[in-house]
């Protein structure tokens, strides 16, 4: 495992998420787990592949919950298992229109990252590092421009 990368803004790390291919073998592909208190809900996940990089946000508590019971209705789902070798894993399902994508990763690794996110922005305190007069701003000049 990768060790954590720890700043005032965030937490990140590297892993390696195994993921099967259209024959069902599993791939290795690395992969940084990121996460900013100024987007205090969201993990992005970043693919690193020879094609380029690839990003997904996906939900801090998606994650979180995802490690004990299966959950997620929209493009991504995270549930819990078990793989070859008896350790606990976190299987990820990521759809889009241009296809899916079934990983897995050690459930350690995702709750020793998550682990951190929390020490920097606690459960339910996610809105106290949350900029509304920068997004609210953000929003409206994007109207009033297109006016």
């Amino acid at each position: 495992m990768e060790p954590i990368r720890t700043t005032s803004e965030g937490v990140s790390q590297d892993i390696l998420l195994a993921c099967v291919d259209p024959w069902g073998r599993l791939i290795d592909v690395p992969t940084t787990l990121a996460y900013r208190t100024d987007d205090p809900y969201a993990v992005a996940l970043v693919f690193h592949s020879g094609g380029g990089e690839v990003e997904w946000v996906v939900s801090r508590t998606l994650l979180l919950q995802g490690l004990a019971t299966p959950c997620g209705d929209g493009d991504v789902k995270v549930f819990p298992s078990v793989d070859d070798d008896g350790r606990a894993v976190a299987i990820l399902d990521f759809s889009s229109p241009d296809g899916r994508l079934v990983a897995e990763t050690e459930s350690v690794a995702l709750q020793t990252f998550l682990g951190h996110t929390f020490e920097l922005v606690p459960v339910g305190a996610e809105s106290k590092h949350l900029d509304m007069d920068s997004l609210i701003a953000a929003l409206l000049g994007d109207e009033l421009e297109d006016q």
